[in-house]
């Protein structure tokens, strides 16, 4: 499928700075797999704090970053509905393992295999790599659900 950049992303995902962890999507195939990347720059919000005098990529944001590319995934595949009415919520991880750090200047190259989905639940396995070294593995869940009704503007 055709690589997505940053505008396509942000007409499918809801997410936006300083929480959109996904910058573009290099290829897919709908219902089975995703690559995606996130480039790290030194101007990263999380950084200030995280840590000012040795700036790495909280581990957290990492997964963050991966989940999005599943979340990603879920709805170009067409299994929840972009329109607005449906989210795809962050609902599990297992087995994370952390290898390498990320720091600045660094390119956050994510897969995304879609592993099981069942009722809305799909599981997935996902790598994020820095050139060839693999910097985090982890198996995540997410799950789609209604927008709930309401004033939630």
């Amino acid at each position: 499928m055709p690589a997505l950049d940053i505008n396509a992303i942000k007409r499918i995902l809801p997410h936006r700075y300083p929480m959109l962890l996904v910058d573009a999507v290099s290829d897919y195939e709908v219902g089975r797999w995703i690559r995606g990347v996130k480039n790290v720059t030194v101007n990263e919000p999380f950084f200030e704090g995280h840590f000012p005098h040795y700036p790495v990529m909280p581990g957290v944001l990492v997964i963050e970053a991966m989940a999005q590319l599943a979340g990603l995934l879920t709805l170009l595949s067409g299994v929840a509905r972009t329109d607005g009415s449906q989210l795809v919520l962050f609902a599990g991880i297992d087995e994370a393992r952390f290898k390498r750090q990320v720091m600045p200047g660094d390119r956050l190259a994510m897969q995304v295999d879609l592993v099981r989905a069942i009722r809305g639940v799909g599981r997935f396995r996902a790598t994020a790599r820095v050139e060839t070294e693999v910097v985090c593995e982890a198996m995540l869940l997410a799950a789609v659900r209604d927008m709930p009704k309401g004033d939630l503007d």
